[in-house]
């Protein structure tokens, strides 16, 4: 069984979400549900592209919430790197 951490940034990112975008009281207890599929299938999110080539995403708690990992098999280990709203050019889905 995979461990999965999340990273400093991740988690900054995350907490300027909350508060930007007024994300619920529990967003973090829902984003943790969100990742436990990743401890059993830690290759269940889709390969991402271009400059994210080397990562993975799964969708959050909700289809705006990108969560961004990448799985060190050797260590069994996913580590969320990102966590982005993918309504905006900045997300790992942009294109950009």
């Amino acid at each position: 069984m995979a461990s999965v951490v999340i990273a400093e940034r991740a988690s900054s990112e995350l907490e300027r979400l909350i508060q930007s975008r007024r994300l619920p009281a529990d967003t973090r207890d829902r984003v943790r549900q969100s990742l436990a599929q990743l401890e059993t299938f830690p290759l269940a999110g889709r390969r991402l592209t271009g400059r994210w080539r080397a990562f993975r995403l799964i969708v959050g708690p909700w289809p705006s919430l990108l969560l961004v990992y990448l799985y060190d098999e050797a260590a069994d280990t996913v580590t969320v790197v990102a966590v982005h709203d993918a309504r905006t050019a900045a997300s790992a889905t942009s294109g950009r």
